[in-house]
């Protein structure tokens, strides 16, 4: 079993269905942002839920999943368009299980279940990313690319590189709840 992972009481709130949120993470509209249960955000993460499209009422403008992680000084923010003169922002919807490493920049309409992206990625406007698919480390993937199911894509411009094992969802899966079960409290 690998040693937990510390973090401050202090620094993080944890909410009623498990998610842990750093004070130090920015959250705009908080009000149209959905977090699944046992997500963290960690400290200097932006998550945008501010922008969204004007008409009124409350908007989804981002969902993450379960077991979802955000890492250091992540953004996200939902994808804009300008559509016969209309400026507009579109939902970005992130399954369960998908870990975003630290310094990424996330601008994706939907990302499945039980996907990696690497750190000091950036993931271009209404990009697709299929279940279990993996982007590595510093890899700038273009807008509207849709990465395939069970694929390793890698470079800038992010390219296919390999098909990824079957097994690929149990180990991410558990990785994980794995992260999230050593995600520790200590006081100060």
């Amino acid at each position: 079993m690998e040693p937990p992972i510390y973090y401050s009481k202090a620094e993080f709130i944890e909410t009623d269905t498990g998610n842990k949120v750093s004070r130090r993470a920015t959250i705009a509209g908080p009000q149209n942002i959905i977090l699944g249960g046992k997500t963290i955000i960690s400290s200097g993460a932006i998550i945008r839920g501010d922008l969204r499209r004007t008409n009124p009422g409350h908007a989804v403008v981002i969902s993450l999943g379960r077991y979802c992680l955000v890492g250091e000084n992540c953004v996200m923010r939902p994808p804009y368009k300008t559509y016969r003169g209309n400026f507009n922002y579109y939902p970005m919807k992130i399954g369960d299980h998908v870990h975003i490493g630290a310094n990424s920049v996330v601008e994706a309409a939907i990302i499945g279940n039980h996907v990696e992206i690497g750190k000091n990625c950036v993931i271009g406007k209404f990009t697709t990313i299929k279940d279990c698919a993996k982007i590595a480390d510093n890899t700038i993937i273009p807008p509207n690319t849709v990465i395939p199911a069970l694929s390793l894509f890698a470079g800038s411009p992010g390219r296919f590189v390999e098909d990824l094992p079957e097994s690929t969802q149990e180990m991410v899966e558990s990785q994980t709840k794995q992260y999230y079960t050593r995600f520790q409290p200590f006081d100060r």
